[in-house]
């Protein structure tokens, strides 16, 4: 990373401190927001891709001319992926590092998005898909492991909400161009354009350095010392500071010697934690992708035409928008917790409302209301996920626990659509939301039973509180 300017004044250490507590004295300037705003724009271009299943699966199905049991394995497939890539690229990234597993994610899903363009068989691109999800599974956890690492706590939540909210704006953006692309050349052009994306690696590569947090935990405190230089003296030229205060002594405990990452999610410290967010990701997102990997095609089979069904899609998905804002504002304001039950439960009222009422309508109108509030509640559930899940784990093991979470989420996105291609015969689109909003009930029920509460706290202070504890159940109270 580039050492050309110096600072004012780079202040002198007597002895040295821990990364945390140098990271968490500094002030939030506007280099911690270049550091969210390239981690928050691969985030969205994944995020793109993902999201255009939703808007291409019905003219896959015509082409290939699918049963919808056949389809619901075409939409799941890339899921598929995204369980084995999530939990390998966590133990990746707690081995060699967060960076290097994040470049090589971003070059994975650009590969694939183009090889789906290529595919003439289904059964190409069902392991395209797979290709594709394994890419976009490893990005996902280690972009909230990577930017949590660098962010001081009192900013963490409201950040990681924000990056989040990229993920409906790649949504609605997959509609927009699945919009115009989509009637007029093809899904298979759509694919194609979504690898070129991809090449923004290049200013990942060159801009976003390795998490001080992890190189100090792997023992090379001299390198994680010259990118804490480098990074206090770009807060400092951004803030126009001259000097910094003295750093805490945050300390976070050391791990057991010899553990692996992935025993140390399952030691008694962490295990209430691990099955809570285990079950959280799980029926979340089998709730979610259940849902909106239809959605589109759902349209279509009530009978309007593709462009509209994508117009109405991509009009509905603008809910979520305001859903993460708000999500935002409370998980520093309120609380990881709370936030996260409210956004499920509010999911699933309106996703049983979406299924119950709004597919009824005889107008589009009601169907457009009731698919605004559903989305609002949805993208605001996803922002706590991220949120809340790396401040679970000590950072030896916050990617494992992350990538491993996610991993089990995407068992259940995996999962999700097929379900859903075999349930709407036996059930129609009512039983299909009501299976939805079951899934939001019993994710929302883990957290309320075994949540425990993190605004506030250091990522060092949750891990001290965990292994004090051994079996946490609820923290002390919250501090600024």
């Amino acid at each position: 990373m580039s050492t050309a300017f110096q600072p004012h004044a780079q202040p002198r250490v007597p002895s040295r401190h821990s990364a945390a507590a140098r990271l968490e004295r500094l002030p939030f300037s506007g280099y911690h927001r270049t550091i969210f705003v390239i981690i928050a724009i691969a985030f969205f271009f994944d995020s793109v891709d993902l999201g255009t299943m939703t808007f291409v699966l019905g003219s896959i199905r015509t082409e290939f001319h699918l049963s919808s049991a056949m389809a619901g394995l075409v939409a799941s497939a890339s899921f598929f992926g995204m369980v084995i890539g999530a939990a390998i690229a966590g133990m990746l990234a707690d081995r060699f590092g967060r960076r290097p597993v994040f470049q090589w994610s971003m070059v994975l899903w650009g590969l694939a998005s183009y090889l789906c363009s290529t595919a003439h068989s289904v059964d190409a691109l069902i392991f395209y898909r797979v290709l594709l999800g394994f890419g976009m599974g490893m990005e996902f956890p280690i972009a909230q492991t990577l930017l949590s690492e660098f962010v001081p706590a009192k900013s963490r939540g409201r950040l990681i909400a924000l990056m989040d909210g990229f993920w409906p704006l790649g949504f609605i953006a997959s509609g927009v161009v699945s919009y115009f692309v989509l009637p007029a050349f093809g899904w298979r052009t759509e694919f194609a354009l979504l690898a070129i994306p991809a090449v923004f690696v290049l200013i990942v590569r060159r801009v976003v350095p390795e998490s001080p947090r992890w190189l100090e935990h792997r023992g090379r405190l001299a390198d994680a010392d010259k990118v804490l230089a480098e990074v206090e003296a770009k807060v400092m030229k951004a803030s126009g500071l001259t000097q910094l205060g003295t750093p805490s002594m945050v300390q976070e405990p050391p791990a057991a010697k010899g553990a692996s990452a992935f025993r140390e999610i399952w030691s008694v410290a962490y295990r209430r934690r691990t099955i809570m967010v285990w079950t959280l990701w799980f029926f979340a997102l089998l709730g979610f992708y259940g849902l909106t990997s239809w959605l589109g095609a759902l349209m279509q089979q009530a009978g309007f035409a593709v462009t509209k069904s994508v117009l109405y899609t991509v009009l509905i998905s603008l809910g979520g928008i305001p859903g993460f804002i708000c999500a935002a504002w409370l998980v520093e304001r309120w609380g990881r917790k709370p936030t996260c039950i409210a956004s499920l439960a509010g999911s699933a009222v309106m996703a049983y409302v979406y299924g119950q009422t709004a597919l009824h309508a005889q107008t589009p109108t009601l169907l457009i209301c009731a698919g605004l509030a559903m989305q609002f509640f949805l993208f605001a559930m996803w922002a706590v996920l991220y949120t809340y899940t790396p401040e679970l784990y000590g950072t030896g093991a916050r990617a494992t626990g992350s990538g491993f979470a996610s991993a089990i989420g995407r068992v259940g996105s995996l999962i999700g659509p097929y379900v859903v291609g075999v349930v709407l015969p036996m059930f129609g689109q009512g039983g299909v939301f009501s299976l939805g909003a079951m899934c939001f009930v019993i994710a929302a029920a883990a957290v309320w039973i075994m949540g425990i509460e993190t605004r506030g706290l250091t990522l060092e202070t949750l891990v001290s509180e965990a292994v004090e504890n051994d079996a946490p159940g609820v923290l002390s109270p919250a501090r600024d």
